[in-house]
């Protein structure tokens, strides 16, 4: 007798409860794989494919949206709270190579961005967000306020994240990578520290969404979450069962809005954008070895530092071999912070020159 099949009409009729317990059931399954496998964002990756997977079969969810927008605020006290504190003197005293090493990414990135654009492939500006290589949790989220189409800027942002992750890893395996640091679920340094954490984050999401900001409830909440990292007022604290939960949400929120529609044109452009992605990696490969003859950097740290997505995946990999994570992790944020500044007005820039004739 052969095995039913989970089709359309059968997710559309079942109960929401069931619903919600079957998008549960993957989101852990595929998270739990994807972080076996030491895959970057396996905590909103998996959630996400699972939304996605039974979103297409029908199952019709969606979210509460201050339940979306707290998990941006977290997202946002998260980075602020991963900030080394001496960032600022790494910066200083080598600052023509951040500058250079920074300013070529985010030129050969906006230049395939704008190329992709030009073949209408994507709409908007869509190619340009989906391109841009700040974080990909947070250039997702922000797309939307700036016409993009969040679906598809997830599509691109996470297949460059992985792509990334795994050169990276090949890179990294000729310098003999000791293994993965373990995930201490539970731990806590503080419980007034998460407590006022918490709250704070509240309060910067409700302001962010009050002042009706472009992505006000994340950038404020980084904004904030920064002037308290370096005040010392608090710890941030922000334990991983916490932000396993926060990230599943943000997975959830963008899963929730792939239709078959969509997912049919994901899978029709796939070739142009992993063709950019590819680009991109050689590219800043080019870049790394510029660093290594010019600025006398070891290879693994100038490729580690240079390379345009995944900065959680490449923090572990710089921390568990002998590269400068200092230096890495300086280089990663400082194109992140660059891209949040500039990457709206340069996205606008883009999309209303990109149909110019090329010279």
């Amino acid at each position: 007798m052969p095995s039913p099949e989970i089709n359309t009409a059968t997710l559309a009729h079942w109960p929401t409860p069931w619903r919600f317990l079957l998008l549960s059931l993957l989101s852990c399954v595929f998270a739990c794989a994807l972080e076996y496998f030491h895959l970057p964002a396996a905590l909103l990756l998996g959630p996400m494919v699972a939304s996605i997977f039974i979103t297409v079969k029908g199952a019709d969810l969606s979210l509460p949206k201050p339940l979306f927008l707290m998990a941006q605020g977290t997202l946002g006290w998260m980075i602020a709270g991963h900030l080394p504190t001496n960032i600022y003197l790494e910066i200083v005293q080598e600052w023509p190579i951040f500058l250079l090493g920074t300013c070529s990414t985010i030129v050969a990135s906006s230049v395939l961005g704008w190329l992709l654009s030009r073949t209408g492939l994507l709409p908007g500006t869509t190619a340009i967000w989906g391109s841009s290589p700040g974080a990909a949790s947070v250039m997702t989220i922000m797309s939307e306020s700036y016409g993009a189409d969040m679906r598809l800027v997830a599509f691109m942002q996470y297949l460059r994240v992985a792509c990334c992750a795994i050169a990276a890893m090949v890179v990294a395996t000729l310098f003999n990578v000791d293994g993965v640091k373990p995930i201490h679920w539970f731990a806590m340094s503080s419980s007034s520290g998460f407590i006022m954490t918490i709250a704070m984050s509240c309060v910067t999401v409700y302001l962010g969404v009050k002042l009706r900001l472009p992505g006000g409830a994340l950038l404020l909440s980084i904004a904030v979450g920064i002037f308290i990292k370096f005040s010392g007022a608090f710890p941030i604290v922000l334990p991983y069962w916490y932000l396993a939960i926060s990230f599943g949400i943000l997975g959830w929120g963008i899963g929730f809005r792939f239709s078959p529609a969509v997912l049919r044109h994901a899978l029709h452009v796939f070739p142009h954008v992993l063709g950019a992605i590819i680009a991109l990696i050689v590219i800043n490969g080019g870049f790394a070895m510029l660093l290594v003859y010019f600025a006398n950097i070891d290879p693994l740290t100038a490729f580690l530092a240079t390379s345009p997505g995944g900065a959680d995946s490449v923090a572990i990999i710089a921390a568990t071999t002998h590269a400068d994570v200092a230096f890495v992790m300086a280089m990663q944020i400082m194109r992140f912070f660059v891209v949040l500044i500039a990457g709206p007005m340069l996205a606008r820039w883009l999309s209303v020159n990109k149909s110019l004739p090329s010279s």
